[in-house]
C-alpha cells in the first residue's frame, strides 16, 4: 500500500540549509516534513569545515545575508546546551597579505566592509605574532575579523534537525524524491518518493549541490554545478592556530568564475585538536578521485603560513562538492514559474554560514510575513533558460548520494 503523508511544507535535503529551513518553519507553526535520500548531513554539509564567515565577502546581498545569519547563529548558540553541542566558536578570522600591494587591496576591501557593518581591524606586520604566535615571519600585514566563527557542521545540522523535531517537524531519511507533484494549474501539491507521496502546498528545494536536479523534477532550470574542494586534516595538536587564517587571494578564488583548479592557503585549528587545511576549488563534475597534486599544493600553502606544520603529520584528507552558481549568489525564495516551489540552495562554500538566515527568510515567506531581507537578488528565475538539461548530474532522476568522507 502506498504511504501518503500530508503537511504544510516539504523540505527536500537534510543538510545544514534544509535543517535550518525545517527548524524555522516549524517554529513558525507550520507542519513540516524534512526529506533526504541519505542521512542528515550526508552530502556537502558533512564534507565541510563549518565556517561562518563575513571576512571573505564583498559588500552586497551575500554579505547582508552573512551578517544576518551570524546574528542568528549567535542566537542559536545561546539556546540551552547548544553552543557546546555544535562546537560553536567565535574565534575570528585573520586575512594575511604577503606583499604591500596585496595588503593595500585587502585594506581597501576592509574599508568597504566596515561601511556595511563588518568589524575589520587592520593589523600591522609586527602585531601579527600577538594574534598568531606561530605564523610565518615577513608578512606585510593583515586584517582581523572578530565576527568570523565556526561550528562542527555534522553536529550542528543534527542538532538543528533535533530542534526542528522538538518544534513538530517530521524527519524522513532514506527516501529518494522521484517527482514534484503539481496540480492541473501547475502549482505544487507535494512530492513523490520511492516510499510514497507527501502532499503539501509548498516544497522547499534545499538539496545543495543537487538543487538543479530537484528543480528539474519541478520542470524549471536552476544552474547549480558542483565545485570540488579538498581538505587536509592533521593529527591532534595543542591549540597552535587560534583563528581562521588565510591568504588574501582566497577571496579572489571564491569570486572566480574559472573551472580550473585554484588553491589558496587556509589554516584553522579546531576545538577537537586537528588543524584543517584548505582550500581548493575546481569544476570537475562529481569526480571523487583523489588528487595528490591538489593535496600537495594545500600542504605547501599551509606551511608557508605556518612553518611548524612541516613537522606535523597529515592524518587524512576528504573532499566535498560546493553548490556553485554562475553569479555566486544562492537561490533563495519562491519560484514564480511554479507556485508553491521555493529554493534554498546554491550557496557554494558559504552554505554553513548562510543557513540560518536562509531558513528564517524562507519561513517568513512561507508563513506570509515580509522577509527581513530583500530577496530580489536571490530570485531563482534570474538566470536565462537553457536549452540544455538543467540537471547538475549525468543521470536521470536524482543521483545516488556519494559516500561521505567524513569531517
Amino acid at each position: 500500500m502506498t504511504k501518503r503523508l500530508t503537511c504544510d511544507v516539504v523540505v527536500v535535503g537534510a543538510g545544514m540549509t534544509g535543517a535550518a529551513c525545517a527548524l524555522y518553519a516549524a517554529r513558525a507553526g507550520l507542519r513540516v516534513a524534512l526529506v533526504d535520500r541519505g542521512p542528515v548531513a550526508g552530502g556537502t554539509t558533512g564534507a565541510g569545515e563549518g565556517n561562518l564567515l563575513v571576512s571573505d565577502k564583498e559588500p552586497g546581498p551575500e554579505l547582508d545575508l552573512a551578517l544576518y545569519s551570524a546574528r542568528l547563529w549567535a542566537e542559536l548558540a545561546a539556546e540551552p546546551g547548544m553552543s557546546a553541542a555544535i562546537e560553536y566558536e567565535r574565534k575570528g578570522g585573520v586575512v594575511v597579505a604577503a606583499a604591500p600591494q596585496g595588503l593595500a587591496a585587502l585594506e581597501d576591501l576592509a574599508v568597504d566592509q566596515r561601511a556595511a557593518g563588518v568589524e575589520a581591524i587592520p593589523v600591522e606586520a609586527d602585531e601579527l605574532p600577538g594574534l598568531e604566535p606561530h605564523i610565518a615571519p615577513g608578512l606585510a600585514g593583515a586584517v582581523h575579523y572578530p565576527q568570523d566563527a565556526q561550528v562542527m557542521p555534522s553536529l550542528a545540522a543534527a542538532h538543528l534537525v533535533r530542534a526542528a523535531r522538538v518544534a513538530g517537524a517530521g524527519l524522513h531519511t532514506g527516501r529518494t524524491v522521484t517527482a514534484v507533484l503539481r496540480t492541473a494549474a501547475g502549482a505544487v501539491r507535494g512530492i513523490r518518493t520511492d516510499q510514497g507521496e507527501i502532499h503539501a502546498p509548498a516544497v522547499v528545494n534545499a538539496a545543495g549541490t543537487w538543487g538543479g536536479d530537484v528543480a528539474a523534477l519541478a520542470g524549471v532550470h536552476l544552474p547549480v554545478m558542483p565545485r570540488r574542494g579538498f581538505v587536509l586534516v592533521t593529527e591532534s595538536l595543542p591549540r597552535m592556530v587560534h583563528h581562521k587564517v588565510y591568504a588574501a587571494d582566497y577571496v579572489a578564488d571564491v569570486a572566480s568564475d574559472s573551472a580550473a583548479l585554484q588553491t589558496s592557503p587556509v589554516v584553522e585549528g579546531t576545538a577537537a585538536g586537528p588543524v584543517l587545511i584548505g582550500a581548493s576549488r575546481e569544476r570537475v563534475g562529481f569526480d571523487r578521485s583523489f588528487s595528490l597534486p591538489v593535496v600537495r599544493a594545500l600542504a605547501a600553502g599551509a606551511t608557508r603560513l605556518f612553518p611548524f606544520l612541516e613537522r606535523v603529520r597529515a592524518m587524512r584528507s576528504y573532499l566535498g562538492f560546493r553548490p556553485y552558481m554562475p553569479d555566486h549568489l544562492p537561490a533563495v525564495g519562491p519560484d514564480p514559474r511554479v507556485p508553491g516551489l521555493f529554493h534554498a540552495c546554491g550557496h557554494e562554500g558559504a552554505g554553513i554560514g548562510l543557513a540560518p538566515g536562509t531558513g528564517q527568510l524562507i519561513a517568513q515567506v512561507l508563513s506570509g510575513r515580509t522577509p527581513d531581507l530583500d530577496l530580489a537578488p536571490f530570485r531563482p528565475d534570474r538566470f536565462p533558460e537553457s536549452s540544455e538539461s538543467s540537471k547538475s548530474s549525468d543521470w536521470p532522476g536524482l543521483p545516488e548520494l556519494p559516500e561521505k568522507e567524513g569531517q
